[in-house]
């Protein structure tokens, strides 16, 4: 049986698949001719991440199609439910990425309270001859210790987040239309932990009283912050966004940013991705990254491993 993974897959998820007695495909198929190559070499499963989509047009064509599986968390660019109304299983990995994607949250906010991300694009261009202006220029950081990180959605990504903010000393509050509290375990090295309760409040409390804000939520059909709620945010509020693109109002937030509303935001994920504003990219306040939430060697050891063992149990049991 015959696995696409057009998106790719990591060595340990081939391996495994490969033990349970699947061919895996890892060729890269252009979104106009998966559906032609799916058929063409019988493929059962196909496997992706964020690239390839498979919507209604692709499901129809593919009637041998048994699974198709996501390397991640969202399931926007699979058309779900349609999917499973042909008898088709879909899975994902929503376990497997979390705390890969929290620490990529804290790298922005590291990046905007430090400036590392302009400070990285000025030192090469003036470091030799304009290094007291630049140290001038930079000298007014932030602490996160102490400060109030504001996560909306506090499932398994933002509990990952909630627990390197406490770890680092930060208050933390989030809201969550579905899940009222949750109790968060900080472990330690040498085994010990605490745990506290977070209880899920209002959205406009968080927006409001909060020092840094981090969504993790699908994808939405409007804004979750738009203009009126970065107008009710404190001032200097930075603003970090790993989830999904569209969940911000781009023109909103650079205006913030420009007035100074907005400290800084560290953006992962774009309204038109992949090809980002150019508006966004040249900002001096915006620290960027090209989608890359789950991309370390261990999530996608983890994703690999776990996608072959849910399509093990599928198809053999």
């Amino acid at each position: 049986m015959k696995i696409l993974a057009n998106d790719g897959i990591s060595k340990s998820g081939i391996l495994a698949l490969e033990k349970g007695g699947f061919e895996v495909i890892t060729t890269k198929v252009a979104q106009e001719q998966v559906a032609n190559y799916v058929n063409e070499n019988n493929v059962s499963v196909v496997l992706v991440r964020s690239a390839t989509k498979v919507r209604k047009d692709i499901i129809d064509a593919c009637p041998g199609l048994k699974i198709i599986g996501r390397g991640g968390v969202g399931m926007d660019n699979i058309d779900v439910d349609y999917a499973k109304s042909k008898g088709i299983s879909v899975i994902n990995t929503p376990a497997s990425s979390s705390e890969s994607v929290a620490e990529l949250v804290f790298a922005h906010l590291f990046s905007g309270v430090r400036f590392l991300h302009d400070s990285n694009r000025n030192m090469p261009l003036e470091g030799d001859s304009n290094f007291e202006g630049l140290k001038k220029a930079y000298a007014n950081g932030i602490e996160l210790r102490g400060k109030t990180l504001g996560i909306v959605g506090i499932g398994r990504i933002g509990q990952a987040t909630a627990k390197m903010a406490l770890g680092l000393g930060m208050k933390v509050i989030a809201a969550d239309s579905f899940i009222e509290k949750v109790d968060v375990s900080v472990v330690f090295f040498d085994g010990q932990s605490i745990t506290t309760t977070i209880v899920s409040q209002s959205l406009e409390s968080v927006f409001k009283e909060a020092d840094f804000i981090t969504l993790h939520v699908p994808a939405q059909e409007g804004y979750i912050i738009g203009a009126a709620e970065l107008e009710i945010m404190k001032p200097g509020v930075g603003i970090v966004n790993c989830a999904r693109g569209g969940v911000i109002d781009e023109v909103a937030l650079v205006k913030a940013l420009d007035s100074g509303k907005v400290l800084f935001a560290g953006l992962d994920v774009f309204e038109n991705e992949p090809n980002p504003e150019i508006t966004i990219l040249m900002n001096q306040k915006i620290s960027l990254t090209p989608h890359i939430g789950a991309a370390t060697l261990e999530a996608q050891d983890r994703i690999g491993t776990e996608l072959a063992s849910q399509i093990i149990s599928i198809l053999k049991n």
